[in-house]
């Protein structure tokens, strides 16, 4: 089971909207793919239960006991946990669970400053694993035809954490697929928007077993 803790304890960094899409998108591709909604505010709860035909199954855990509850979860393919902001104990608890951390920053020097102690969290967790836990950096809502992305890679290298290709833009079409409680894949597949949660799920799928089964994109190129 592979375990993805999408974190980042500062609000506004697009976690949600990313771990919903995430879950979705590696489900698409077939896998057995649970959704945990780690955060108290239970945005994703109340994204799932919008629709009744919900394919994404989430289930609550806001206790700082993540790691132990997923023992007693069914054996599924891949795991995402929305993770809380501003909780550290919920954090330790995802990233103790975790095989990947993905670690949304806005590009925004108040974000990349906003990182650093969940960054040193995640490397004593790393160092504790002897590098068995990976974890990367997801640029997150960018905007489109804008210069930063050069930027914004530099300023994050210095945490010394990876930082995906893929680059995932603000879109309207997330706050409209969040209200009907589904995502961009489902609405609009052929936008850029499905294809860059798609190419977010095969950079993950390369990280955690070396398979990369879906097209690139090429919507970093407008943003570096």
């Amino acid at each position: 089971m592979h375990v993805i803790a999408v974190l980042n304890q500062k609000g506004g960094s697009g976690k949600t909207t990313i771990a919903t899409h995430l879950a979705r998108a590696l489900q698409l591709g077939g896998a057995d793919t649970l959704l945990i909604d780690s955060d108290p505010q239970g945005s994703a709860r109340d994204w799932a239960a919008v629709r009744d035909s919900q394919e994404v199954t989430v289930v609550g855990i806001d206790r700082p006991t993540i790691e132990r509850d997923l023992r007693n979860v069914a054996s599924k393919e891949f795991v995402v946990i929305d993770g809380a902001p501003q909780t550290a104990s919920l954090a330790i608890s995802a990233i103790k669970a975790a095989s990947l951390v993905l670690v949304p920053v806005q590009p925004s020097p108040y974000d990349i400053w906003a990182a650093a102690d969940l960054v040193d969290i995640i490397k004593d967790r790393i160092d504790v694993t002897d590098g068995a836990l990976k974890a990367a950096f997801v640029i997150s809502r960018a905007i489109t035809g804008t210069k930063i992305g050069a930027e914004v890679r530099e300023a994050l290298a210095g945490y010394g954490l990876p930082i995906l290709s893929t680059v995932i833009t603000q879109r309207v079409i997330y706050p409209s697929t969040a209200a009907m409680g589904t995502t961009a894949m489902d609405l609009a597949p052929e936008t850029s928007a499905a294809m860059d949660m798609m190419a977010l799920a095969a950079e993950v799928k390369s990280i955690l077993i070396g398979v990369n089964e879906y097209a690139t994109t090429t919507q970093e190129v407008a943003l570096c």
